[in-house]
């Protein structure tokens, strides 16, 4: 075998293998949006999730990008683990597609075929208009053209006449339940090396239909990529949250059981799956003839397919009915921490080992970016508990000041960890925006790195207010007087109902929100400063308090109003809206 034939079929899977990807991503540009929508709508019960899981997995040709969204609906409570999974198990029999489209590139001579839309994709791409669609023409074109030439050098190669090869395989005894177990651990081992089941299934189906790999082990590969895909997703969820671990755990759990039933009946199901496509098993090479041998192993890549549709769906009816059990288990296996709020400083939504579409990963970072505000205004309610405890005890007591002291530190560790969620989301949505996506997509990441500056400025003036109250509380000065603590807990109360907005907006749809709310909200804090200015010039002209009181006071009623400010800049972030001077 010489070294050109060698690298025309690494070459020939990479084609492959990126085409897939292009195809993908291309289909995701194109209907990743309404796709989320249909996946939050359609999952009422276990057969409806999984024929959604289903249609949105043979519709992206991406089970990945599948359980990725529906991790990611389960994170924000649109849907319990146990309609995951049933996503889950229709997404497994979505992705038996590419095996089909994989077993007509490898029976048909199609790579005359893919010029032609090339030159169709290449027209499509440079009108704006229509450019994800030749994005999608120019995968699928590199996908099938990878494959008709993988078809090529695997014909070229003359596999079935190699007697090296033949020889290698035979020393296998195929009645052996032991040379089942071999190639299904070497399917596995494969697929997790390669990242790549597809290609594990071109290089299989290549192997069958020339006739040198017997069919029975060819299933044993096939079998083996099915847990191997799952080992990859499973170390990848390892850094990930919970409820992503237990969805890629069910997803393990769904393939290697179907493995074990399917080793018990092994030959009578792919004899019956032959019979489907019209495969003779007890064909001899030297009783039939060379040509008749040839053109019976042809048929093994539909053979293949069939198996791999097959074994999916009947895996599928049988453990639908035990959704609630699997559940069970996986919650069982994978228990929940108890981790203190101020003590998690990782992030709940983003987890770059577990995103593998770009597209996708912009709807973590909102979820990501929505649980920040969450927590800015879960700061600002501590700053107010501090402002309450400062004026709660005029002698200091100890006990008062230990909370005091507590409290303090735990809006500095707020502040703290709202400059890290800046930083990684930040970094995050960089990373992302490295690939190629959408305009739209383009224009949301843009958004949502104004988002997260604002949200930390937002943190910023809550850690400045504290450190005011601090101030006055351990330079033991006299309190505000009864007048100040009404004025600045009704200024807070209205900043507060403008970050209770800001998250209403954040955690839901921007369609049904009215930012005139928020304007109106803004306008009335404005107001309210500008009066108090003025009033505490009179109040300090009048000796109801010192300058330097009055000083420390107006502070905090100016750092509200800049809290203000920051809010409507990340409601018009999120809106889409002209930034205001």
């Amino acid at each position: 075998m010489s070294i050109w034939i060698i690298f025309k079929l690494l070459g020939s899977l990479a084609l492959l293998m990126f085409g897939m990807k292009s195809m993908s991503e291309a289909l995701q540009k194109m209907a990743g949006p309404q796709l989320r929508h249909v996946l939050g709508a359609m999952t009422t019960n276990r057969f409806t999730g999984m024929l959604t899981g289903m249609l949105v997995t043979a519709s992206v040709q991406s089970s990945t990008a599948t359980t990725v969204m529906t991790v990611s609906f389960v994170n924000a409570g649109l849907l319990t683990l146990a309609q995951a999974i049933s996503v889950i198990m229709g997404a497994n029999i979505g992705t038996t597609l590419t095996a089909w489209i994989m077993s007509a590139g490898m029976s048909f001579d199609i790579t005359s075929a893919v010029y032609p839309a090339f030159f169709m994709g290449i027209i499509l791409i440079y009108q704006k208009k229509y450019r994800y669609i030749g994005d999608f023409l120019f995968g699928l074109s590199f996908l099938l053209l990878g494959l008709g030439t993988l078809r090529a050098t695997g014909t070229e190669m003359h596999l079935g006449e190699n007697q090296a090869l033949l020889n290698f395989f035979a020393s296998f005894d195929p009645t052996s339940f032991v040379t089942t177990l071999i190639f299904l651990l070497l399917g596995g081992v494969l697929t997790f090396c390669v990242q790549s089941s597809a290609a594990v299934m071109a290089i299989t189906m290549i192997l069958c239909s020339s006739g040198a790999l017997p069919i029975y082990q060819g299933i044993a590969l096939v079998m083996g990529e099915n847990i191997g895909t799952t080992v990859t997703s499973n170390l990848a969820a390892m850094s990930a949250n919970t409820q992503a671990r237990r969805a890629a755990l069910a997803h393990m759990f769904f393939n290697v059981f179907g493995v074990i039933w399917i080793l018990a009946i092994f030959r009578p199901f792919i004899d019956m799956v032959c019979g489907w496509v019209g495969y003779d098993v007890a064909m001899d090479k030297e009783v039939a003839g060379t040509a008749a041998f040839l053109a019976n192993s042809a048929k093994l890549s539909f053979v293949l397919a069939a198996f791999h549709t097959t074994f999916n769906v009947a895996n599928t009816l049988i453990l639908i009915w035990f959704i609630p059990q699997i559940e069970k288990f996986v919650c069982w296996v994978i228990k929940s921490k108890r981790v203190d709020e101020e003590e998690d400083f990782r992030l709940h939504f983003i987890t770059a080992g577990f995103m593998k579409t770009p597209e996708l990963s912009v709807l973590e970072a909102q979820k990501e970016i929505s649980s920040f505000s969450e927590r800015m205004q879960r700061m600002f309610g501590m700053v107010q508990n501090l402002l309450n405890m400062s004026s709660s005890s005029s002698n200091k007591e100890k006990s008062n000041e230990a909370e005091f002291n507590k409290l303090f530190t735990r809006i500095e560790k707020y502040e703290s960890i709202s400059d890290n969620m800046e930083l990684e989301i930040a970094q995050y949505l960089e990373s992302v925006s490295d690939a190629h996506l959408s305009d739209d997509t383009k224009a949301k990441i843009r958004a949502m790195l104004r988002e997260v500056s604002e949200l930390e400025s937002i943190g910023d003036s809550c850690y400045n207010m504290a450190r005011t109250i601090n101030r006055k509380y351990a330079a033991k000065q006299d309190h505000f007087i009864e007048k100040q603590y009404e004025h600045l807990h009704q200024m807070m109360g209205l900043t507060d109902q403008a970050l209770t907005q800001m998250n209403q907006l954040m955690g839901g749809r921007k369609e049904a929100y009215n930012i005139n709310r928020t304007f109106n909200i803004e306008n009335e804090i404005n107001n309210y400063r500008n009066q108090l200015k003025a009033q505490n010039i009179v109040d300090v002209n009048n000796h109801e308090y010192t300058y330097a009181e009055g000083t420390i006071y107006i502070d905090l009623v100016n750092e509200c109003e800049k809290l203000g400010d920051y809010v409507v800049n990340v409601v018009e972030a999120r809106m889409g809206t002209r930034q205001r001077d």
